[in-house]
């Protein structure tokens, strides 16, 4: 077989394998301001700012910026990520990788040279904790939403307290009860003005 054709054969075996595992990539030179959800497996290279989601396998690269909270079943961090992280699989921070924000994930690899700034929380139960309070403070978004995330996460902080050594007292316990009234009665409020805009 001659050398171009050999060549052809990889570059196609190469592109019939990206199709099959359909990675998305955001490219160096792109800025994305918003909410990014991806349904099968991307690569950063970027910047992003928001949100971003995938239940696959999500690399923000080298070089990439997301000031946004990343929610995905593999993450791997090699660029800055400034915001909380919940990886519902496994995260691994290689060498290059910058973390700023509060970790949640069933599994963590660092790599020697990585940077972490924030806490951190390791376990499939921890995970399935934290899916369902963001789910529920997803749903707490707008008008329209609320309930289950108010309530999770009051909770959340509570845990972190206890977990981090820190008593709140019954000045702090006053306080968040107070908020999570607040804030249930705003959900409300925004319920009923749904409602009586229909």
């Amino acid at each position: 077989m001659s050398r171009s054709r050999r060549s052809m054969s990889t570059r196609a075996t190469a592109i019939s394998n990206a199709e099959a595992t359909s990675t998305t990539v955001i490219a160096a030179d792109t800025v994305i301001r918003g909410e990014v959800t991806f349904a099968n497996s991307a690569q950063v290279m970027g910047r992003v700012e928001g949100r971003i989601s995938s239940p696959g396998h999500l690399v923000i690269g080298q070089g990439a910026e997301c000031k946004a909270s990343v929610q995905a079943g593999t993450l791997v961090v090699d660029g800055l990520v400034e915001g909380d992280v919940i990886a519902t699989e496994r995260l691994e921070l290689n060498s290059s990788a910058m973390i700023k924000g509060d970790v949640i994930a069933t599994k963590l690899v660092v790599s020697e040279g990585a940077s972490f700034t924030g806490h951190c929380i390791i376990g499939a139960e921890a995970t399935k904790k934290a899916l369902a309070a963001s789910q529920g403070q997803a749903g707490g978004a707008g008008l329209g939403g609320g309930g289950p995330g108010v309530t999770a996460g009051a909770d959340l902080v509570r845990t972190r307290m206890k977990q981090n050594g820190v008593h709140g007292g019954a000045d702090l316990e006053s306080t968040l009860s107070g908020l999570e009234s607040k804030l249930a009665g705003l959900s409300k409020a925004g319920k009923s003005a749904v409602a009586t805009a229909d």
